[in-house]
C-alpha cells in the first residue's frame, strides 16, 4: 500500500510516499524559516498562506522523486492536530480533496503520535519485537515535551508533559534573549560546543532542586519557564563576548538538556521498558544525543533515535504510521476537523506487536 502523506502542522509544508509504513519513496519539505524569522516565531496567517502555495509543488515534487503519478496512491493521510489551525486546514482541506478525486481512503492522523513512530522508519525489527515493549518515547519538541509509555497491546499514555514551556520553545525563546535569531535550537547547539556548560549554574526545573521538595504527580512533567527567565536575568544589560556568549548557551543548554535525560532515565526504570525512544525536533540536538546515548547506555536498556530528517516536521511519519491504521480497516470520512490542542487520552497506537 502507498499512502500519501501531507503535513502542514506548523511551519513546515511536506509530502511523502511511503510503502506498507517504512519504504519511504519520496520526502518533501518545504521550510518557511526565512519568512518567520523576523518575528522571532511562527505566524498562524502566513505559514497557512505559504501552505496554499506551496502545497501543490511539495505533493508533485514527492511524485516526481518517486517517479509515481496520482494512480499510485492508495490513500491519502494528513495531520489534522495538534497544530496551527490555519495551516491544519489547509493540509485537511487539500487531502480530502485529493482523496476524493482519486476515491481512495482518507485519515487524519495524530501528529504526536506520528512523530513517535518517525523514530522507527527504517527500523521496523524493533516494533515487531515483542521483547523491545514497553517503549518509552520522549518527544521533545518546540510543542510539545511529554514522555510517553507504549505497552505491547498498543496502550499508549502520557506518564509526563509539560507544564508551561516546550523544550524546544526555551530553546527559541533563549535564543531570541540573546539575539541569536530564529529557530534557535540549531544556532544554540552550534555555539554551545566551544562553551564551558558549568559556567553558569541555571536551574533545572521540576527536579526537587533549589531547596523546593518535589510534589509526587510532577516527578515526570517538565517546566522550562524558569531556566528561560534566568538567562533573562543573567544576561540582561551585559555586553558578552564570543567566549562569555558560548559559556553562557553551553550552560542554559546543559540545564535544559540534564532535565530530558534524567527524567527519561528515571521513567524509564520505574515503568520497566526494556526500550527507549527519542522523537521531535529537539531530538536533533546533538549535546541531547550524547548525553542521552550514554545514559541509556549505563541503565541497559536500548535507545532509538529518529534520524534527524524524521525529527523534524516531515509527511514520512505520517505516511508511515497511517498505513497501521489503515491497514486495520481504520479511515477517516470528510467531516473530520482539525485541532490546536493533544488530547492526553492517546487510546491505543496501531504500530504495536499485539495491537488490535
Amino acid at each position: 500500500m502507498i499512502v500519501l502523506g501531507i503535513e502542514t502542522s506548523c511551519d513546515e509544508t511536506a509530502a511523502a510516499l511511503v510503502r506498507d509504513g517504512q519504504d519511504v519513496l519520496a520526502n518533501a519539505v518545504a521550510s518557511q524559516i526565512k519568512l518567520h524569522a523576523g518575528y522571532g516565531g511562527v505566524v498562524p496567517e502566513l505559514a497557512a498562506r505559504e501552505h496554499l502555495r506551496a502545497m501543490d509543488v511539495v505533493v508533485n515534487e514527492a511524485l516526481a522523486e518517486a517517479e509515481l503519478d496520482t494512480s499510485a496512491i492508495d490513500a491519502v493521510s494528513v495531520t489534522c492536530g495538534p497544530g496551527l489551525i490555519p495551516a491544519l486546514l489547509v493540509g485537511t482541506s487539500y487531502a480530502k480533496g485529493l482523496a476524493a478525486a482519486r476515491g481512495c481512503p482518507f485519515l487524519g492522523v495524530n501528529h504526536f503520535l506520528a512523530h513517535i513512530y518517525g523514530a522507527f522508519l527504517g527500523q521496523p525489527g524493533v516494533l515487531a519485537n515483542v521483547g523491545a515493549f514497553p517503549l518509552l518515547a520522549l518527544v521533545a519538541s518546540g510543542g510539545h515535551t511529554a514522555l510517553v509509555v507504549i505497552e505491547a497491546t498498543g496502550r499508549a499514555r502520557i506518564v509526563g508533559t509539560t507544564l508551561d514551556d516546550a523544550a524546544g520553545e526555551a530553546y527559541d525563546k533563549g535564543a531570541k534573549i540573546l539575539g541569536l535569531g530564529y529557530p534557535g535550537g540549531p544556532v544554540l547547539d552550534r555555539i554551545a560546543k566551544t562553551g564551558n556548560p558549568k559556567a553558569h549554574s541555571f536551574p533545572r526545573g521540576l527536579t526537587g532542586g533549589g531547596g523546593r521538595p518535589l510534589k509526587p504527580e510532577n516527578r515526570y512533567n517538565f517546566s522550562f519557564s524558569g531556566v528561560k527567565t534566568a538567562l533573562l536575568y543573567a544576561t540582561r544589560d551585559k555586553e558578552l563576548d564570543e567566549g562569555a556568549l558560548a559559556d553562557v548557551v553551553a550552560s542554559y543548554q546543559q540545564a535544559i538538556v540534564d532535565v530530558l535525560v534524567g527524567k527519561t532515565i528515571r521513567a524509564a526504570a520505574e515503568y520497566d521498558t526494556p526500550t527507549i525512544c527519542m522523537c521531535g525536533g529537539v531530538a536533533c540536538n546533538s549535546q541531547l544525543r550524547a548525553d542521552m546515548g550514554a545514559a541509556v547506555a549505563r541503565a541497559g536498556r536500548q535507545l532509538v533515535l529518529a534520524p534527524p530528517k524524521y525529527c523534524t516536521d516531515n509527511a514520512a511519519m505520517v505516511g508511515g504510521i497511517a498505513y497501521h491504521y489503515l491497514s486495520r480497516g481504520i479511515a477517516s470520512d470528510m467531516s473530520l476537523s482539525v485541532s490546536a490542542r493533544l488530547n492526553h487520552s492517546l487510546g491505543t497506537v496501531p504500530f504495536a506487536p499485539n495491537a488490535h
